[in-house]
């Protein structure tokens, strides 16, 4: 029987979600929630089979026949919907950030962890194949014990919004915050221990500078650097740049163990290209031993990216949620893992701020 959704926020990330839920089986989405009216009937026609369009979240959750309901609206907006739609009894999927502040997040985490129906936070990064890939080797053994973990990110600016609301802290949480919690739930994923302190420096060194909005500057940071310890003892360091558009691996992961290292390479997406074409992502695995290096091309359905910015990963994400809603099993990114990414990238905006190391609170252990 196909799942029906309901989805909150119908600007460019809802767009992609419609296209990727219409590349499912069994999923589609029948409402669309949002106060601009003219992004909420762009959201309604993509979605197509008499999808209604709503200007409320509150009137879409008074349908009696929603399967699930998908949150894909501004950061600062997670919060007020979230107290809403917590109190339904609908499975969710809400994209990152679960909150702009440590404090919200602790707040929808203990709320979202009080229901029964499952409650699931968009990493889609998670699910790009090229990182699954790389999970999948350093699960068997590959790399060894991983000791270091490199993350760079150098791409484009953040892209024109409703509202222009990514071009403020107090609407975003800040760059890494916003941006960045995909890679420190990364982080925890690949090195397998919680975080315990950040250090960061960062700055708005090129875009956005010339920008007035109301009167207002922006004030995100469009580069930085984060170094991240672990309780196990592992570190991880993120490589930020935000005016990097030609660089022809958008991120590049690379978890070094003691036995090899092995890099996960992502493309950026192809409407970006000079050329306009989808590339292969790219697993490298570089023996420590043998000094060989093994490279191998990771092809993905053209359909699956054209669907989306994210290299094919929010179809592979929306394919397991739906098997968790359908048949059951285990949510994979929790209102927990949500919760830290976000502590993680706050305090992270903190150090660039103070200039000093930020230890993180003992978030305990999981329920």
């Amino acid at each position: 029987m196909t799942k029906r959704y309901g989805m909150i926020g119908a600007g460019m990330m809802g767009h992609e979600h419609i296209r990727n839920v219409a590349l499912l089986e069994g999923a589609e989405v029948v409402a669309v929630a949002d106060p601009d009216l003219g992004m909420c009937r762009s959201a309604q026609d993509l979605a197509g089979n008499g999808c209604e369009a709503y200007l409320t979240h509150q009137e879409m959750l008074a349908r009696a026949d929603l399967d699930a309901v998908l949150i894909v609206a501004p950061n600062h907006l997670h919060y007020p919907i979230l107290m809403d739609v917590l109190e339904t009894d609908l499975p969710v999927l809400c994209e990152k950030p679960l909150g702009i502040t440590v404090d919200e997040c602790g707040v929808i985490a203990a709320k979202a962890e009080a229901r029964a129906a499952p409650f699931w936070v968009a990493m889609e990064y998670r699910y790009m194949p090229p990182v699954q890939r790389l999970l999948a080797e350093l699960e068997a053994g590959k790399a060894g014990p991983v000791q270091m973990l490199s993350i760079r990110e150098h791409r484009f600016p953040f892209l024109q919004k409703i509202g222009d609301w990514n071009r403020f802290n107090d609407k975003t949480g800040g760059t890494l915050v916003e941006k960045c919690c995909h890679f420190f739930d990364l982080m925890r994923l690949i090195l397998k221990s919680e975080p315990v302190r950040v250090y960061a420096s960062g700055n708005m060194d090129v875009n956005h500078k010339d920008e007035v909005y109301d009167g207002r500057m922006p004030d995100i940071l469009d580069n930085a650097y984060v170094i991240v310890d672990f309780a196990n003892g592992t570190r991880a360091m993120l490589d930020l740049c935000m005016f990097a558009e030609g660089s022809y691996w958008q991120e590049v992961i690379s978890a070094t163990g003691t036995h090899a290292r092995i890099d996960a390479r992502v493309p950026g997406p192809a409407r970006f290209n000079a050329d306009g074409m989808e590339r292969p992502s790219q697993i490298v695995i570089s023996d420590r031993h043998s000094k060989q290096v093994i490279k191998e091309d990771i092809e993905v359905d053209e359909a699956i990216l054209r669907a989306g910015d994210h290299h094919g990963s929010t179809f592979f994400q929306h394919q397991r949620f739906l098997e968790l809603i359908t048949n059951g099993g285990e949510v994979e990114v929790s209102a927990r893992d949500g919760l830290i990414s976000v502590a993680v990238g706050a305090a992270a905006e903190e150090s660039v701020r103070s200039g000093q190391a930020v230890r993180l609170p003992d978030f305990g252990e999981e329920n």
